[in-house]
């Protein structure tokens, strides 16, 4: 039997296929589209699906859509009842959009596939978001919680799965959302809503949370785990381009220009940022406090999950939670449910956001509709599209690019741990691409995190991109403990995600300074030999000739783009940065030597 889930119009547009239960292919439309958070029907990842499975979507036993329209539509429609006419614009720009896409989900599934309308199924947006986590979890009974933005009207779900079945017990519902409430900050500080909101994360430990009490201000927490805001704060649920109104402004003072150069005492002045600015000392004072803004909405959010979570394992009695919605990629507040409840394990698939709603919708259809049992659990994220050794050779010589192949896996191994030990930067293409938005050793850019100044030369050089941004690292699974905080590593699936950050060990920091964080703290990710060999042995190496066993790992891609698919991207990503070597599978680019 075979299940296609999408996701779709929002952002993160996706597709999932099972196979009798079992996971064949997940991708995001970004990928091949190469618009970044691209929310168009995900053709190009239907396609892949397909193809990677080997069928026709003739096949195809039921097409499932990770929510429900009509009952996003009904909340749109009341919402800009309710705050007319301040929402003209709203409801004239959301009308146009389900005039011409939403409302013919049904329709444009069955022109592009062929499916007939009784095969096509519906799943609820928090459904889907439970289901994505607890159904591909391994566990067999679990407390879930939900936490995004928002999908038909609820924000945030309690629940609990058992077996193949999932029971949703509380939800809080627009326009009180925790993911709105944290887009609103992120607005405030300069950032892109729905993509700049891991930036906030970033910059918090540059300041200290003294804002807390004005943040408590928009929202109240509640002794039953919910919470709410005061709307006179906000104006998202009646502005197409606007999340916080004057009286916000008035409470936290003026918004972050999001051409602000960041830094401050802190960090310094970093020199690819060219010379200081004349008034670099008010600028030092300004930024300081949106970082102290910054820490200050990221520790609230953390105490409201904690309120969340602690209330569900009150309520439930139950000692594994399953997390998702696109607050589960907030992996600061990760760690504290780890550390701060009475939970003792944790599961997050690494697409918790929205486009992992295609797999939980397919996952919901399979088991809990049709009652099938559960067999598959997601223990690595490589499920997108591989390239072959001819598809590569073809690429590179059809467009005259050096390169060298090599017959020996050892010896290319071998080749780049020579330059990373040199100082180099390597693009690393091997395998199927990540599912979900970290780049875990498929699709990475990798470098020396022995050396203090790569954190600068990578942004400076290849990410173009803020010095305050950290980058990930890399570690053989069993070595994990050896130098980071993480008690039972290998069992914490979110740490082959790089869904926790944790602390480096006080004795590793200085050992490790291109991954440590100004807090002392690194999103790390566990690599394990038997889900990723190649990765790796290389990692392996690495450690071998340098005596750490870990490497800097960022997301193989230039700012504003997604991460590479094809070798093309790869290539382009390439020749517009400062990178020095590219590996495509067996191939060695280099950077000819000026």
């Amino acid at each position: 039997m075979y299940v296609l889930g999408i996701s779709c119009y929002y952002h993160d547009a996706a597709s999932v296929l099972l196979r009798d239960g079992q996971l064949i292919a997940a991708a995001e439309e970004e990928r091949f589209s190469r618009v970044k958070h691209d929310y168009s029907f995900p053709r190009n990842a239907i396609r892949f699906c397909l193809d990677q499975g080997g069928i026709h979507s003739s096949e195809l036993s039921y097409v499932v859509f990770f929510e429900k329209p009509f009952r996003k539509l009904d909340r749109i429609l009341m919402t800009a009842l309710q705050t007319y006419p301040r929402s003209c614009s709203v409801f004239r720009e959301s009308m146009i959009s389900w005039m011409t896409d939403k409302l013919w989900t049904i329709s444009t599934i069955n022109a592009e596939l062929g499916i007939p309308k009784e095969k096509v199924l519906f799943s609820e947006h928090h459904l889907s978001h439970a289901a994505s986590a607890y159904l591909c979890s391994p566990f067999d009974e679990a407390a879930i919680l939900t936490v995004d933005g928002v999908g038909e009207w609820v924000t945030a779900t309690c629940g609990v799965g058992r077996g193949n079945q999932i029971t949703l017990l509380k939800q809080i519902e627009f326009p009180h959302s925790l993911g709105l409430l944290y887009s609103a900050f992120t607005a405030f500080l300069g950032f892109e809503v729905n993509e700049g909101e891991y930036k906030v994360m970033g910059m918090a430990p540059y300041g200290q949370p003294r804002y807390v009490d004005k943040v408590w201000k928009v929202v109240q927490p509640n002794a039953d785990g919910s919470f709410s805001l005061d709307l006179d704060y906000f104006c998202f649920h009646y502005s197409t381009n606007q999340t916080y109104n004057r009286k916000f402004v008035d409470l936290f003072g003026t918004p972050r220009p999001s051409n602000l150069l960041f830094f401050t005492e802190q960090t310094g002045f970093p020199s690819y940022f060219g010379t200081p600015p004349g008034n670099y000392g008010e600028l030092c004072k300004l930024n300081q406090r949106y970082a102290d803004i910054a820490a200050s909405i990221q520790r609230v959010t953390e105490e409201l999950l904690l309120n969340m979570a602690n209330n569900l394992c009150q309520e439930t009695r139950l000692k594994r939670l399953c997390l998702a919605g696109g607050v589960g990629l907030n992996s600061v507040a990760n760690s504290r449910l780890l550390n701060e409840t009475p939970f003792e394990e944790l599961y997050i698939q690494p697409s918790a956001g929205d486009g992992g709603g295609a797999l939980g919708a397919a996952l919901w259809a399979y088991h809990s509709l049709l009652g099938k049992p559960r067999e598959f659990v997601m223990d690595h994220a490589y499920w997108g599209r591989s390239y072959t050794e001819a598809g590569i050779s073809k690429f590179l010589n059809g467009n005259d690019i050096a390169c060298h192949q090599f017959d020996d896996d050892s010896v290319l191994l071998d080749h780049v741990v020579d330059r990373l030990m040199h100082g180099k930067i390597v693009g690393w293409f091997q395998g199927r691409f990540e599912w979900g938005p970290r780049a875990l050793g498929n699709r990475s850019i990798l470098a020396d995190p022995r050396n203090a100044d790569m954190k600068d030369i990578v942004n400076a050089k290849i990410k173009f991109r803020e010095p305050y941004r950290p980058f990930a690292p890399s570690v053989l699974a069993e070595q994990t403990e050896t130098y980071f905080e993480l008690r039972n590593a290998v069992k914490h699936f979110p740490a082959r995600y790089m869904l926790y950050v944790v602390p480096v060990k006080e004795s590793q920091r200085t050992a490790l300074p291109a991954i440590t964080h100004v807090d002392g703290t690194a999103r790390l990710q566990m690599v394990f030999r038997d889900q990723s060999l190649r990765y790796y042995s290389l990692i392996e190496r690495f450690g071998q000739a340098s005596g750490v066993p870990v490497v800097l790992n960022t997301s193989f891609n230039l700012r504003g783009e997604p991460i590479v698919n094809a070798p093309a991207d790869a290539f382009n990503t390439f020749v517009k940065s400062e990178m020095d070597t590219l590996v495509l599978e067996n191939f060695l680019v280099e950077k000819a030597v000026s």
